[in-house]
């Protein structure tokens, strides 16, 4: 069901779940491609530390679907994408509204094919940057995917009945 939904329906849908709702999380735009998005975390008293800036946790929860997303879109239905490793390293305090792009270019997806297409796995990094409304880096992201191509159906062993036949 979640891969016919198009990059619009998606953001919208985003726009209403709970755990982005409740942080102050907007998805601002998802290409019509899946080749890229943008999202903003707002600073709000639901978010913010005990210092007053953008909570560590809602910083990294603005970045931690996406590749996976565009990824699998990118793919296509032949195959498993699931999330493997992440890093986040706190650059300097939110004080304000943040923001983060994602980009997974045809070059990455066309790597991730060639890597899987003898029925290997791939495990791709990506990085983003979280930056200000006035350009300052807050944090830097990377995430690692785990890729591979879904397994073909295998055909019933010669002597061997199914249940319901």
């Amino acid at each position: 069901m979640a891969r016919s939904l198009s990059p619009r329906t998606l953001r919208r849908l985003m726009r209403w779940w709970p755990p982005y709702r409740s942080a102050g999380i907007r998805v601002l735009d998802i290409s019509d491609d899946w080749g890229g998005a943008r999202v903003m975390l707002r600073l709000g008293r639901f978010n913010r530390n005990y210092f007053g800036t953008q909570f560590g946790g809602s910083l990294y929860s603005m970045c931690d679907p996406f590749f996976a997303l565009l990824v699998l879109h990118r793919l296509g239905p032949g195959y498993v994408v699931w999330d493997k490793a992440a890093e986040i390293d706190y650059v300097s305090p939110g004080r304000g509204h943040v923001f983060v792009e994602f980009e997974v270019s045809e070059d990455r997806v066309a790597e991730i094919r060639a890597a899987t297409a003898d029925g290997g796995r791939a495990l791709p990094w990506f990085d983003c940057t979280v930056v200000a409304a006035d350009g300052t880096v807050v944090a830097r992201v990377r995430k690692q995917l785990y890729v591979r191509r879904k397994a073909a159906a295998q055909p019933s062993q010669p002597g061997r009945t199914r249940p319901d036949s």
